[in-house]
């Protein structure tokens, strides 16, 4: 299978030589993007079809065709001066770190050499990564579950069903109309985990990854094969016997149903496994500051508030809902109110406006009025050319309010230490708010 990959916002040109693209293969990564629910109204959402190239929006991921793959990497500034390939390598692992983090995976990264980081795609990568930890979680052996069962046998088993005894046994009186549990491995987790392998078997174009799906596909001979769309997945309980089956769980939802997108073709030429940024940005960040503010008398709910801006003047009825990304509580009272935007914003002596939208200032204002927020922060991820570390870049007081609006950029390059990075970052002290209590997320 063909390949090919850009990071998003960047452009593909058409042509035959070394970085551009087939324009008959163009053709159909468009035709499949503008299926997607990202696409928008203008078909666009997800890739720029244009007269002579390509490009990329905010959105990343894979979209596979016949014969072909085009791999969508973000924008994170990683491994200066190496090769696009070791920057690819580098950005493809961050990406999987985020997914992980997001979905609340436990996912083992240090299995993958460095150079299948460089050669794999995205998909093919998460693809072997479950198919390493659905290969051990099967060594260990396959969950099983006690399933009622009914059958007309010659000794009494379990319970009788007198109705059916007397109805459809009456004239064979020989034959008992048995009810009894047997304890079986064809559940619905099972079922989920051989719907998995078929659908990545017809998605993967690593001959080392068709191996290890055919391997796994002998194990679940014996499962029932079920289309993903009829899978009962309200049916799999996860309790302390399957533990391990939880990420697996996960990753399989991540592929059949896609908990941010997938789309798929319906003539099954074509499939798409897709994430916006800005909210796997907003949701990374989330899980994070939760860690973060564990242990302390701090709460934080994540897309909450729901306040509402207006009110119908009649009937009271609540308009335009608010759900800031992250609010930070104290004894019920919001102290913090972040709004995670993953866009580039600019340095102060570059733009004293840093490229903040207008728009996004009037949200974080309705914020500060609704919620009595002291501190509203706009969060950014940091880049080269902001310079020195992440960081508070401005800050800027409300007009008529007792409240601040400040600006800063958080690293998704650096996966180390980010409680924390995080806990420095949300510092706040006396001095940034005069006559306000200081508060401290450590």
């Amino acid at each position: 299978m063909q390949s090919y990959t850009v990071r998003e916002w960047d452009k593909l040109a058409f042509g035959n030589g070394d970085g551009q693209i087939p324009q008959h293969f163009a053709d159909r990564f468009a035709a499949l993007a503008q299926r997607s629910p990202f696409a928008g109204k203008g078909g666009g959402g997800v890739l720029e079809h244009g007269r002579h190239s390509l490009r990329a929006r905010g959105v990343v991921g894979i979209l596979a065709t016949s014969g072909c793959s085009l791999e969508i990497l973000p924008k994170i500034d990683v491994a200066p001066g190496e090769t696009t390939d070791r920057q690819n390598a580098a950005i493809r692992k961050r990406l999987i770190h985020m997914l992980g983090i997001a979905l609340s995976l436990k996912i083992d990264l240090g299995s993958i050499t460095d150079l299948a980081w460089q050669r794999e795609t995205l998909l093919e990568i998460l693809i072997r990564i479950f198919c390493d930890k659905l290969t051990e979680a099967v060594r260990k052996g396959m969950p099983r579950r006690y399933i009622e069962q009914e059958d007309e046998l010659r000794t009494l088993r379990g319970r009788l069903d007198v109705v059916r005894q007397f109805t459809r046994n009456a004239v064979n009186p020989s034959r008992l109309a048995c009810r009894f549990d047997d304890l079986s491995e064809d559940i619905a987790l099972n079922r989920i985990m051989k719907a998995s392998v078929a659908h990545l078997s017809r998605t993967s174009g690593s001959s080392a990854n068709q191996q290890r799906l055919r391997e796994l596909a002998f194990v679940y001979a014996d499962i029932a094969e079920v289309p993903p769309a009829a899978l009962r997945w309200d049916d799999v309980v996860i309790d302390r016997t399957n533990r391990r089956w939880q990420d697996l769980l996960g990753m399989a939802r991540l592929f059949l149903q896609g908990q941010y997108q997938t789309t798929t073709d319906g003539a099954g030429q074509g499939t798409a496994l897709l994430f916006e940024m800005n909210t796997l940005f907003e949701e990374y960040v989330g899980r994070w500051v939760l860690q973060a503010v564990a242990g302390t008398d701090f709460d934080v709910s994540l897309q909450g508030g729901r306040l509402f801006c207006l009110a119908a003047e009649t009937t009271g009825r609540g308009l335009f809902q608010t759900k800031p990304d992250i609010l930070i509580r104290r004894a019920g009272v919001v102290t913090h109110v972040i709004d995670t935007k993953w866009k580039r914003i600019s340095s102060q002596i570059d733009d004293p406006k840093q490229g903040v939208s207008q728009s996004d200032v009037y949200q974080m204002m309705a914020y500060a009025q609704l919620y009595r927020a002291p501190r509203l922060t706009l969060l950014y991820p940091h880049h080269s050319r902001l310079g020195g570390e992440e960081s508070v870049h401005a800050r800027h007081k409300i007009t008529g309010l007792e409240a601040t609006i400040e600006t800063a950029s958080i690293d998704v390059a650096i996966g180390k230490n980010m409680i924390e990075r995080l806990r420095g970052l949300l510092n706040i002290d006396d001095r940034a708010f005069p006559g306000r209590e200081m508060y401290k997320l450590i």
